[in-house]
C-alpha cells in the first residue's frame, strides 16, 4: 500500500502534496456498514474536507496557522463496501505504515467502529497508551444484536486490549444498563459534561502517549443534527473546541486522533461538517507539536 497515494483530489485545506514532509497525515475512513440506526457517515470526510475551504487558516485560540504545519492529505481509504472485517484490516495497515514513518495519523470517519484498528495499531508502538473518548455514547458493548463488529463496541475493545484505567470517557449521555455500570467500574467515567472534569482529568495523563477519539454526537443535535446516532442533551461546540484546547495546552502526548460520525445528509445547513472541520482545524494544530 502506497502511503502518499493521494486516493482523491479532495483534500484539508492547505494540505501538503509532500508525504515525506509532513507531520501528520489525514487519511479518511468511509465506512458506515454497522451502524444501528442512521447510515451516512461514509460521506462524512469528504463533506468536512469540503467546509473546510470555508475555514481561516490562522486559530485565534491557538496563536497559530495551517500555514505552520506541513501535513498531507490522503483523501478516503478504498474500503470495500460491506465488508467491515476487511474494511478494518486496510484501515490497520494504512495507520501501521504511517505509524512506521514517525508521522502524526488523523483520521476522519465513518462510523466510530472505524477507530478499533488504529488504537491497535498505536497501542503497538506506545503500549502505555491512553485514550481520550469524547462522545454521547459509551461504545462498550461486547455486541450488538450478537455482531461484535459493531459501532456500539471498539470502546469495550479498546478497555479489553490496554486496560479500562487507561480509557477516559467524557460527555457520556447513552448507553444500556449494562455499560453504565461497566464504565463506572472499569473506565474513568465523567458522564454528561465534558470541559471541566476533562480539567481535572488532564494532570494524570502528563507526559503519556494519548489518542483522542472525538464522536460529533457528543454535541447537542441543535449543533450537529448531521449524525447516525442524534442524542439530545448534549455540549456546544463552544465547550467541545475548549475541550480540545485544554488538550493542546496540557502535558499530555497526543500521538493520534479521530472525529467520526458525520453524516451530512440528515443536515441541509451543513452545520455538522463545518463545525467537525473546524475543530480537525484545532485539533491539528493543537496537538501536533
Amino acid at each position: 500500500m502506497r502511503l502518499d497515494q493521494k486516493y482523491s483530489g479532495n483534500v484539508f485545506i492547505l494540505s501538503s502534496d509532500d508525504y515525506a514532509a509532513s507531520k501528520a497525515v489525514i487519511y479518511g475512513m468511509p465506512m458506515d456498514f454497522t451502524v444501528s440506526f442512521r447510515p451516512g457517515s461514509r460521506f462524512g470526510p469528504g463533506r468536512i474536507r469540503e467546509a473546510s475551504v470555508g475555514l481561516e487558516e490562522y486559530s485565534p485560540y491557538l496563536d497559530r496557522s495551517l500555514e505552520e504545519l506541513a501535513y498531507f492529505d490522503a483523501g478516503d481509504l478504498l474500503l470495500p463496501f460491506g465488508n467491515p472485517a476487511r474494511s478494518l484490516d486496510i484501515i490497520a495497515e494504512y495507520v501501521r505504515g504511517v505509524l512506521a514513518d514517525g508521522k502524526f495519523p488523523f483520521g476522519l470517519g465513518g462510523e466510530h467502529l472505524v477507530t478499533w484498528p488504529v488504537l491497535q495499531e498505536v497501542y503497538k508502538k506506545y503500549p502505555d497508551l491512553a485514550i481520550i473518548h469524547i462522545d454521547a455514547h459509551a461504545d462498550l458493548r461486547e455486541s450488538y444484536e450478537g455482531e461484535p463488529l459493531s459501532h456500539s463496541t471498539p470502546i469495550r475493545k479498546a478497555a479489553n486490549l490496554i486496560g479500562g484505567s487507561n480509557v477516559y470517557q467524557f460527555g457520556i449521555r447513552s448507553g444500556s444498563r449494562e455499560e453504565w455500570a461497566y464504565a463506572r467500574e472499569n473506565i474513568n467515567f465523567y458522564p454528561f459534561e465534558v470541559a471541566e472534569p476533562l480539567r481535572q482529568a488532564l494532570p494524570r495523563l502528563a507526559g503519556r502517549p494519548v489518542y483522542v477519539t472525538i464522536d460529533i454526537d457528543v454535541l447537542d443535535p441543535s449543533a450537529a443534527p448531521g449524525t447516525g446516532t442524534a442524542e439530545a442533551g448534549g455540549i456546544t461546540s463552544k465547550e467541545l473546541l475548549e475541550a480540545v484546547h485544554l488538550i493542546a495546552r496540557s502535558d499530555a502526548n497526543v500521538i493520534g486522533a479521530d472525529v467520526v460520525e458525520v453524516a451530512p445528509i440528515y443536515d441541509p445547513t451543513e452545520q455538522t461538517p463545518i463545525v467537525a472541520s473546524k475543530l480537525v482545524r484545532e485539533m491539528l494544530l493543537g496537538f501536533v507539536k
